[in-house]
């Protein structure tokens, strides 16, 4: 039995735009507000219900907007807060919600709040953020930022230290302190007055901290604060939240997102993510990705929330390498293989996100030398594994496949000059294959990616069984993943080859009616091969 709440998010698809790199109007070579709204009627064709906005705030751009020195502000290069209200004004005709990106676990280190922090200890902003005495003349004890290095910035001015989980432009918020949530939910107001959709929260995991004890993540009072926040802020309006939570476990999950706690709609959690990883270790240390883990965590996924809680959907966003290129096949069997993907998750029961290009199936752009990189964490990662002994080739590769740049490449429009997003230079490099891979030429050919997604959509919007339906994994050989979903009456089959080889498949299933499919699909399915990366839905 799943929450059926009938929420608007529980049916809607989402689709992730990073706004630097979507689409240019002023010939910066920078995305633009603008650019967003030239390109809604594309988004509409799509056939998207809300677009989760990376943040347009204003920003120093230490880490591309997620260091904000302005909550109610726009970033100077993305335009004006007439262009943001226009922004949701002409979404919303087309019945699309803008999703603001909420960064609240830190400010900028330019923010005004940290500026007056910095004065004195007697400031009346100094509490808005952690500051602690050196113990025996170093940092107060050894937490690390996730950018590498200390998360412990020395002051000079004052002789004591400030966290920073981030970036050392990043300082942390104090959330124990009163007046910073209650500073948190008046911008939250803000927005919510102006009519967004509600809210993806930024590691939100995190703003329950307890640095003395070196806790982190998911700290005592974290729910507290989602409480207070949802009674103050969107609990009054019919938005959706999602949290970033990456420690999140199915039993964590439900403490975010259950209906009856009032906390937030769902979170992203991350389990499948690091599959590729090698466990204990970073997320540049890379292993081979087995099948069968994959199978076993998103059918975790799938059950284990049970009717307390509510899923997301992914496979990229702003900090993930693309999918296709990841553990897809992006030479030979590109299509296949982002289709494969694609009809995989959003047959599966959650709320799907779209990440910008994923549905054109953009691909990562392999580099081969660190000054082809913006990125801060791989920077950052860099150097300081070039200080440990590591060798240039190895940290290139762990860049190579996990990247954040990979997925910032800029939109790919069509086959004009920089693929069509900028008339100047491009603030990252265009991946030269846009002369192949772009939404033109997608748009063009009725089989291709864009028309899989679009229909994926439309099987979601109008069959409840893909919204509410129950999910059981089926017993296949490793490489292909076939799942049922099954409400009142209905079954479908959800069947994919995730290789580059045949596949043996059987089941004792009839086909009454196949409903998407990457390649024909084979009208018995007692004893038969599966081509490589052949997908299919099929009502049996």
């Amino acid at each position: 039995m799943t929450i059926k709440q009938n929420k608007w998010w529980q049916s809607a698809v989402l689709y992730q735009i990073y706004p630097r790199s979507f689409q240019d109007t002023t010939g910066t070579g920078v995305g633009d507000l603008r650019g967003i709204i030239n390109r809604l009627d594309y988004l509409n064709t799509l056939g998207i219900n809300a677009i989760w906005l990376s943040p347009v705030y204003k920003s120093p751009n230490d880490d591309n907007g997620y260091d904000i020195s302005d909550y109610e502000d726009i970033m100077d290069e993305f335009g004006t807060m007439a262009d943001m209200d226009e922004l949701i004004a002409e979404a919303k005709k087309r019945d699309i919600r803008i999703i603001m990106d909420l960064v609240v676990n830190h400010t900028s280190d330019e923010h005004a709040w940290f500026i007056e922090a910095k004065k004195g200890k007697d400031n009346p902003y100094r509490d808005f953020y952690i500051w602690r005495d050196p113990v025996n003349g170093e940092a107060p004890n050894d937490l690390e930022s996730t950018f590498s290095g200390s998360a412990w910035e020395f002051d000079e001015a004052s002789g004591q230290y400030y966290l920073h989980l981030f970036s050392k432009k990043q300082p942390d918020l104090n959330w124990e302190n009163e007046t910073v949530r209650q500073k948190v939910n008046e911008m939250m107001n803000f927005w919510l007055e102006k009519g967004v959709g509600g809210f993806r929260m930024d590691v939100i995991d995190l703003v329950g901290k307890i640095p003395d004890q070196k806790i982190t993540g998911n700290g005592p009072k974290l729910h507290d604060y989602l409480k207070e926040m949802n009674q103050a802020t969107f609990g009054n309006y019919d938005v959706m939240t999602v949290g970033e939570t990456w420690g999140a476990t199915p039993e964590i999950a439900k403490l975010y997102s259950n209906p009856e706690r009032e906390e937030l709609s769902m979170v992203f959690q991350f389990e499948h993510v690091g599959l590729d990883e090698q466990a204990g270790k970073q997320k540049w240390d890379l292993k081979k990705l087995e099948m069968e883990e994959l199978k076993q965590v998103l059918s975790k996924w799938q059950t284990s929330l049970g009717n307390e809680g509510w899923n997301s959907l992914f496979w990229n966003n702003h900090d993930l390498p693309r999918i296709v290129s990841r553990w897809g096949n992006d030479k030979e069997y590109r299509v296949e293989s982002a289709k494969a993907f694609a009809i995989l998750l959003h047959m599966m029961k959650g709320t799907p996100y779209i990440y910008q290009g994923e549905e054109i199936g953009m691909t990562n752009y392999p580099i081969s030398t660190i000054d082809e990189v913006e990125d801060i964490e791989s920077v950052n990662m860099y150097h300081d594994r070039l200080s440990q002994g590591y060798s240039k080739e190895e940290i290139i590769k762990s860049i190579n496949t996990k990247g954040r740049d990979n997925a910032r490449t800029p939109m790919q429009w069509d086959t004009s000059l920089n693929a069509g997003f900028t008339t100047g230079k491009p603030w990252l490099h265009v991946n030269p294959n846009y002369t192949e891979i772009n939404v033109e030429i997608a748009l063009e050919d009725k089989n291709s990616i864009f028309y899989t997604y679009q229909k994926l959509i439309q099987l979601r919007k109008d069959n409840p069984l893909v919204i509410w339906g129950e999910y059981e994994l089926q017993e296949t050989v490793a490489n292909i993943f076939s799942y049922i979903r099954e409400y009142e009456g209905k079954k479908w089959l959800v069947v994919a080859n995730l290789s580059d080889e045949k596949q043996k498949y059987s089941s004792d299933a009839t086909i009454k009616d196949i409903l998407i499919e990457n390649m024909p699909t084979p009208n018995d399915l007692k004893e038969t091969e599966l081509l490589p990366w052949q997908a299919f839905v099929v009502e049996i």
